[in-house]
């Protein structure tokens, strides 16, 4: 069975983008981003000068899920977190559910910050997506209940 499509309305959109730059600020980060587990950007919050957020978003999702292939052969369901170190810019990645909370940031932080702003972040996030979720699914039941009054005999009748 396909999953419900997620609509994002702007009121909740809003909320996310507010705690992505809530989160950006406190972690002294370059740029937080909001990624689907298939790599589509969903908001994100800071400098994303010369950073191709669609490829960022993909790479950071095929990141994730070969990580997570890596944790099942050695017997973990999952690694919540994946952490890059670089010279200059470090990556970190926070799984939440069906998305990821993806933080960039330099030597004005520390990976320890940043772990410990994005716990609060990823509840808030996680919580705003669960209402999406619910929201798109209340819409399908709701559009399916419309088109479930309508019967054969009906859509024959339009086209005697």
């Amino acid at each position: 069975m396909a999953e419900t499509p997620v609509v994002i309305h702007e009121h909740q959109f809003l909320k996310l983008k507010s705690v992505l730059a809530r989160t950006c600020a406190e972690c002294a980060a370059r740029v937080v981003l909001l990624v689907d587990r298939d790599g589509h950007p969903l908001a994100f919050h800071g400098d994303i000068a010369g950073l191709d957020t669609t490829s960022f978003s993909s790479l950071a999702a095929g990141n994730v899920a070969a990580t997570t292939s890596m944790a099942k052969l050695i017997g973990e369901d999952v690694f919540p977190a994946v952490v890059h170190e670089g010279e200059r810019e470090s990556i970190f990645i926070n799984v939440i559910g069906r998305s990821l909370l993806v933080v960039v940031f330099d030597e004005r932080s520390t990976i320890s910050l940043v772990k410990l702003r994005t716990k609060k972040a990823s509840f808030e996030v996680g919580a705003l997506l669960d209402e999406v979720a619910r929201d798109s699914e209340l819409q399908r039941q709701s559009e399916n209940s419309f088109f479930a009054e309508i019967t054969d005999d009906d859509i024959d009748s339009l086209f005697s």
